[in-house]
């Protein structure tokens, strides 16, 4: 009878400890759940491309300005805008410093995004291997590599075939990583690519490339990149847009008032070397905001799209822009 009593007893204590460990885990599990989900909340997604024309982003995260306005920020990188916005589209980034091509195509898809901020205009360029190469008419019936359809260097490929009498059909356009058409063009795997800045220098300035046409030329003041926010990340955390907002301009300033002091903070993989790279960052054209004249280059710019079929109508402003 004693020992039935105490394996009673012994039953009793050890469901009571089960209980307070279980109650103990639940609470455990509680915290960091509550923890690991308030960082993420706190943490700002942003996605960018290999590319100058992303600069001040790199400027703004190596000098900490995002760490001195209490922003924690992961940075991730994609090779065209169009995966860029795939990725926005999907929840896994929260901002983006992408060409204006992918984001009016995403916004036209139903894909709710707004522009913050421009970031520069221009910055890409037609290359070829042959220097007897003197226009895009002589690429006729050749390959011609872009980062993608969804890319603002396929839209300026259109626009130059265009404009000199010929359509997509009449060359070859497939699309690459960024960093291996370099390596294509002197294999002769392509005959020229239209990317954007490094890879425009390391092929002409190091690689001994010869340039066609820089954008500029292809559309003059054209609008490249820019600061695209989802309506997500609006809706939930508007202060920390206005920071984001703030930062780019204080990042775009340092920029253009020390354009090659500026070159110690982007990526290694960017830069091809550092005399290059100072003179990229000195003749690009930065954008700090959302300026009226900025925002009238991307209505015309839109119109451009439409007239080629990129996309379908014109996007109203509310839908486009951002306004605190």
């Amino acid at each position: 009878m004693i020992l039935n009593i105490l394996e009673k007893r012994k039953k009793m204590v050890n469901k009571k400890y089960i209980g307070i460990a279980v109650v103990l885990l639940i609470i455990i599990a509680g915290a960091v759940f509550y923890f690991t989900s308030s960082n993420d909340d706190n943490t700002v997604s942003i996605g960018y491309l290999p590319s100058d024309n992303d600069a001040a982003l790199f400027v703004a995260n190596a000098s900490n300005m995002y760490t001195d306005a209490g922003l924690k920020v992961e940075l991730h990188e994609y090779n065209n805008g169009g995966d860029l916005m795939t990725a926005m589209a999907s929840g896994t980034v929260d901002v983006g410093y992408v060409g204006i091509t992918p984001v009016l195509s995403s916004i036209q898809k139903g894909v709710p995004v707004k522009v913050i901020a421009g970031a520069q205009t221009e910055g890409s360029g037609l290359v070829t291997k042959d220097p007897n190469i003197k226009s895009i008419t002589d690429l006729k019936g050749k390959k011609i590599a872009t980062p993608g359809e969804a890319s603002i260097q396929y839209m300026l490929l259109k626009y130059d075939l265009k404009k000199h009498g010929m359509s997509i059909n009449d060359i070859t356009s497939p699309s690459m990583k960024v960093a291996s058409m370099n390596d294509a063009l002197k294999t002769g795997s392509i005959d020229a690519m239209l990317t954007y800045e490094p890879y425009v220098s390391i092929a002409t300035q190091v690689n001994n490339q010869t340039l066609i046409e820089d954008s500029s030329s292809i559309l003059s003041n054209h609008p490249c990149c820019v600061v695209a926010v989802s309506q997500s990340f609006i809706d939930k955390h508007p202060q920390q847009v206005q920071k984001i907002a703030d930062i780019h301009k204080k990042a775009t300033e340092k920029l253009e008032s020390d354009p090659e002091g500026c070159v110690q903070y982007l990526p290694k993989n960017i830069v091809p070397n550092v005399t290059v790279e100072k003179g990229i960052l000195s003749n690009m054209s930065w954008v700090s905001d959302l300026n009226d004249t900025y925002k009238d280059n991307i209505h015309t710019f839109m119109n451009t799209e439409k007239d080629l079929g990129i996309i379908n109508n014109t996007i109203s402003d509310d839908k486009l822009f951002y306004t605190a």
